[in-house]
């Protein structure tokens, strides 16, 4: 009886569906490999995050927990550090991998002033954007 329970149980553990896990992913559905910075609000300030490579036709899941801002700006460059993705949104990046708090006077604080894409994620707690390489 004991032996049937515990089946029972992990038979009911497989077969309840599992929480989702909330994210922000990129997958890059260009030719390319690109390497993506992504900015967002984090305990009240602007914080930027770099770098991830993304192979052509994969997807990277770039913010692992419950997304809590609305908007998420991304950046990406190809191999040779050209912008690929460019928006309208100045926010700063580094050369080598970084975590940056704040977007003002990314020059004088010795970063690097980089126009970031606004991703509307409609407040969705789970986002994927793809990145085609069609958008100017």
């Amino acid at each position: 009886m004991k032996l049937a329970a515990i089946a029972g149980a992990a038979l009911l553990a497989v077969l309840l569906p599992h929480e989702a896990r909330a994210e922000f992913t990129v997958c890059n559905q260009t030719l390319d490999v690109v390497n993506l910075a992504v900015g967002q609000k984090v305990d009240n300030a602007d914080q930027t995050d770099g770098w991830w490579t993304i192979g052509a036709n994969q997807c990277v899941n770039v913010i692992r927990e419950e997304l809590e801002n609305r908007y998420v700006y991304i950046y990406a460059t190809d191999v040779f550090g050209h912008a690929v993705l460019t928006g309208s949104i100045e926010m700063c990046i580094d050369r080598r991998r970084f975590s940056i708090r704040g977007i003002d006077e990314c020059w004088q604080r010795g970063h690097i002033a980089a126009r970031f894409v606004e991703v509307d994620t409609l407040e969705q707690v789970r986002w994927t954007f793809f990145l085609t390489g069609n958008r100017p």
